[in-house]
């Protein structure tokens, strides 16, 4: 990928001062900044044995040499150094703005940043569309905390809403993210680059988007926590949408504990996007970080996603039994409307696709301003943007009406009955509920170019709470075949707290996660 490449050495060149083969952790041998929490980086730097411009140039040196069989990095920030030198001035002077002063971030390329990077959601319809005029509301959020956004990520294009038989982790602007488990095996979708770039340890805390299973599914694939936040509880202005029922953003790290630190900063009320400011108790997350936090909980058990693969209902099994050691209450139950509300959600989302990314074109004044517009410029341009998979998904929506029509409402009624009334709510009411726990992935699929994604016998649990814009958090279970598989904790609006406490525990418990075996050694 030369055009590709080029992206990215430009964007190093632009770190002035930075060289590649700098190293500014020589008589630290090996320095193992990747692998350090958010806690034990600000440690660091409070101690000055480390300061936000040296991690920086860490990762910017990890990515020029790691990323290169992953493909994880789309596009590096070229202040991103000049960004850190303010931070460590800040420190100095005495201002440390929070747990993330300094902390490099890497973001999903649908999220806006009103900088010298570009925001395309990996479509080349997008690379020359005027810069976003203001940053995402989240990323307000996270440079006021002072982090440092350090680069965008790849993504499965459009978020994996363009055709039926697409590619996870492919994108027209950046190519294939390859597993960083087992390079010729898929990453998953839509967060592909957020996850892999994270478990391969290009930076500190990435930043994905959910709509349906986007930050749960390439999270546990790629062996690290992901949670998807309550639809509202983090903003979505500035975020290319595809569903204002489901779509949020959240946190993708290494360990439960530094995705709550995430959360208490992007957890805020934002006045462009009014799910966000209903009235409700904002909590401190990391409050929720208690060993002992699953003694007398009771989870649910959703026995409708065990069965289906042995090797898989082997590691969940063990994954109960941890659970009964921590002192959880286990309950078997059924989602008996489980298979009842998939067309319909489908139906949501594509009505949904075409309101609001249409309204993101015209705000972003882009040259594309409509769905049509967009399925020309990919026919116009078939060599770059078609040469695997077509854009079914763009086709069928672009035909929808708009958000008044009968056969819209109807679907959105049978998704929320079905999800959350006579869903996740009956459920875990009838039951004295704290948590459900299912799987949340198989071992992933090999990348086919020919046949698209095809599953592998795919199990996972991701669309009950998707479809409910509930909570979701996934953390590291075991291993099969060198493959990550995680366990899904998930249950009522508004409950990270609760999940967090109990991925939290159980993490603490199993030590799960395992580094990928198959990177190119950092020296």
């Amino acid at each position: 990928m030369k055009r590709r490449e080029f992206i990215r050495d430009a964007g190093l060149a632009a770190f002035g001062t930075f060289a590649l083969t700098h190293n500014a952790f020589a008589d630290k041998d090996p320095f193992e900044g990747h692998r350090m929490s958010v806690a034990e980086l600000q440690s660091m730097m409070t101690a000055r044995t480390m300061s936000s411009v040296q991690l920086v140039d860490f990762f910017s040196q990890r990515i020029s040499t790691v990323d290169k069989p992953i493909n994880s990095i789309i596009e590096l920030n070229p202040d991103a150094r000049s960004i850190a030198a303010q931070m460590d001035r800040e420190r100095k002077a005495g201002k440390v703005r929070g747990p993330l002063h300094g902390i490099p971030v890497v973001l999903k390329d649908n999220i806006d940043t009103a900088d010298r990077m570009k925001t395309t959601a990996g479509s080349l319809a997008l690379a020359d569309a005027p810069t976003p005029k203001k940053d995402a509301f989240i990323v307000s959020r996270l440079r006021e905390a002072g982090a440092v956004i350090l680069a965008k990520t790849n993504l499965s294009e459009w978020a994996n809403f363009r055709d039926n038989d697409s590619i996870s982790g492919w994108s027209g602007r950046g190519g294939q993210t390859r597993n960083p488990y087992i390079l010729d095996r898929n990453p998953c979708g839509s967060s592909s680059g957020t996850g892999a770039a994270i478990a391969a340890g290009l930076a500190t805390i990435g930043i994905g988007t959910e709509t349906d299973g986007s930050i749960v599914c390439p999270a546990s694939i790629c062996g690290i926590v992901g949670l998807k936040p309550t639809v509202g509880l983090a903003s979505r202005s500035g975020i290319i949408p595809i569903s204002e029922t489901q779509d949020t953003a959240g946190p993708m790290r290494r360990t439960v504990a530094d995705v709550a630190a995430v959360l208490n900063v992007i957890d805020s009320a934002d006045s462009d996007d009014s799910v966000t400011t209903l009235k409700r108790e904002r909590v401190d997350y990391t409050n929720f970080l208690k060993k002992n936090g699953l003694v007398d909980m009771r989870i649910g058990v959703a026995r409708d996603y065990w069965g289906r693969r042995s090797d898989v209902d082997l590691v969940l099994n063990s994954a109960l039994e941890t659970l009964k050691k921590a002192g959880a209450v286990l309950v078997d139950v059924k989602f008996p409307n489980l298979r009842k509300f998939g067309d319909a959600e489908f139906l949501v989302l594509k009505y949904e696709f075409k309101d609001g990314l249409e309204k993101y074109l015209k705000g972003r004044n882009s040259q594309h301003k409509t769905l049509e517009d967009l399925i020309r410029f990919n026919r116009y341009n078939a060599e770059k943007e078609l040469p695997y998979f077509g854009q079914s998904i763009l086709e069928e929506s672009a035909k929808l009406g708009d958000l008044n029509t009968k056969e819209y409402k109807d679907a959105l009624e049978t998704c929320r009955r079905y999800s959350r009334d006579e869903g996740i709510y009956q459920v875990m009411n009838e039951n004295k509920l704290d948590a459900i726990i299912g799987p949340s992935n198989a071992p992933t699929w090999m990348i086919d170019t020919v046949n698209g994604d095809c599953g592998s016998g795919y199990v996972g649990s991701s669309s009950l709470a998707a479809v409910a814009g509930y909570p979701n958090i996934t953390v590291p279970a075991g291993m099969i075949r060198e493959l990550p598989i995680g366990v899904s904790f998930f249950g009522r609006a508004w409950s990270e707290g609760t999940l967090i406490k109990a991925a939290y525990a159980f993490e603490q418990m199993t030590n799960a996660r395992r580094e990928p075996k198959f990177l190119p050694t950092y020296r």
